[in-house]
């Protein structure tokens, strides 16, 4: 990785899209420090420290929602967007029928999914600047808000809705910068270093309260500290084997005859992803699952069904029963693993492309019997990635509840930290592969 970077940095295209990308990291860090005006922001951070979707929101907007800053929404709404024309381009034939025409396609897609970023970043700003304000988390000139006039509450109401889906457009703007003249996918970059920049704080506190602590004898204290380290770097060794590993299937090309050559006849395979899913089956789930948490709080109710539903619970000792919601958001998550997989690949598809190109799969007939064979085998794998993924999710879950170890990253954030690296350094490379092309051509 390191020898890529260094090669890379000698390139100077490459070095101009290293400090633009750097430039506009800069820029949405700094914005990340300044907060919609009124907000007392002690408030939130009691909230966004413990733990649960609030926290995990906190995380990916790189402490931005417990500082209440402009860009408190992070890439979420645009990430939402996204997913959400995932589903409307299978759903919608028009839709569908874009996405197949090429790159002007791809751009009107991208121009709707602009417009929906921002009209759920306005849906998203507004519920949450409501839902806060009755907290009390809006304290202009030391007037509480509920000691505020009606037309002062909506001034400050909708300030606040303003900045933050401005915010959230200024951070859509800056991860499209990236990608096109940075390095890397712009939303995906952004998301890993806010992820990136909370990681050492939890490390500390870690190391603050099982190694450092007092009344703990020195062997005691490396004992701590060799498990800490084994538990994050096995938790690492295990996200890049779930990325990496791929089940490929053998396809044999049949030859064709074109003038006095024979073309064709070569073996090829159609490479699977075990992970197919990505993180967005631990995404789905814990949202789903935390979603009624959040809105009684909220409201600023407390109930006891509320702690079936907060993974801060679920692996406790002393209270047994609360693990029943471990066990539904074990389901979903495989769940949603064969859903989010479903919808990524499709086997009739596969197997049609495969027909027309004149491959086929030794031993197995073209057409229904390839998709067939490929769903099998698709729907085998996806439960094997699900595992891992679940494993991955579960031991900082675990690691909370039998030793009460808070901290706001787990699995989720290494599976999504390794995947945007892996892919950053297969595009740095291809861009390097390519300009060499275009060197040799050129001479």
């Amino acid at each position: 990785m390191l020898s890529t970077l260094r090669n890379a940095w000698k390139v100077p295209e490459l070095r101009k899209r290293f400090l633009w990308t750097i430039f506009l990291v800069a820029i949405f860090r700094i914005g990340i420090h300044i907060p919609v005006p009124g907000i007392d922001t002690s408030y939130l951070s009691s909230m966004t420290n413990s733990g649960g979707l609030l926290g995990f929101y906190n995380l990916i907007s790189g402490g931005a929602l417990s500082k209440f800053s402009i860009f408190a929404l992070s890439v979420s709404p645009y990430i939402n967007a996204s997913i959400i024309m995932q589903l409307l381009t299978i759903a919608i034939p028009s839709l569908e029928q874009l996405s197949k025409e090429g790159e002007e396609g791809r751009k009107k897609i991208a121009e709707i999914t602009r417009y929906l970023t921002v009209a759920l970043a306005l849906i998203e700003s507004t519920a949450m600047i409501i839902g806060f304000a009755n907290q009390g988390i809006f304290n202009t000139d030391s007037i509480s808000y509920g000691s505020m006039s009606s037309l002062r509450k909506w001034g400050v109401v909708l300030t606040g809705i303003i900045a933050m889906t401005a915010g959230s457009a200024v951070l859509m703007w800056i991860g499209e910068q990236i990608t096109e003249k940075g390095v890397g996918n712009g939303i995906s970059i952004v998301l890993t270093i806010n992820i990136i920049s909370g990681m050492p704080s939890d490390i500390s506190n870690l190391f603050t309260t099982f190694v450092t602590g007092e009344g703990k004898s020195i062997g005691m204290r490396i004992l701590s500290a060799l498990i800490i380290i084994g538990v994050i770097v096995g938790i690492v060794v295990l996200v890049v084997i779930l990325q990496a590993a791929t089940r490929n299937i053998a396809v044999q090309m049949s030859q064709k005859v074109q003038g006095r050559r024979q073309v064709g006849g070569q073996q090829s395979n159609i490479p699977l992803k075990v992970n197919t899913a990505g993180v967005m089956p631990v995404i789905f789930a814990s949202s789903l699952m935390q979603f009624p948490v959040i809105i009684a709080q909220l409201f600023g109710k407390s109930y006891e069904w509320t702690r079936y539903l907060s993974s801060s619970y679920w692996c406790r000792v002393s209270a047994p029963k609360y693990s029943l919601g471990l066990i539904l958001y074990i389901v979903l998550l495989i769940i949603f693993a064969y859903f989010y997989t479903s919808i990524t690949f499709n086997p009739i598809e596969v197997a049609d492309n495969l027909k027309k190109a004149g491959g086929v799969i030794p031993g197995i007939t073209p057409g229904k019997s390839t998709s067939d064979y490929l769903n099998n085998i698709l729907n085998y794998i996806v439960f094997v990635g699900a595992v891992g993924l679940l494993i991955v999710a579960l031991i900082p879950i675990m690691c909370t509840g039998f030793f009460n170890a808070s901290v706001s990253f787990g699995g989720t954030s290494v599976i999504i930290i390794v995947g945007v690296v892996l892919e950053t350094l297969k595009q740095i490379e291809s861009q390097m592969v390519n300009r060499y092309y275009k060197g040799f051509l050129s001479e």
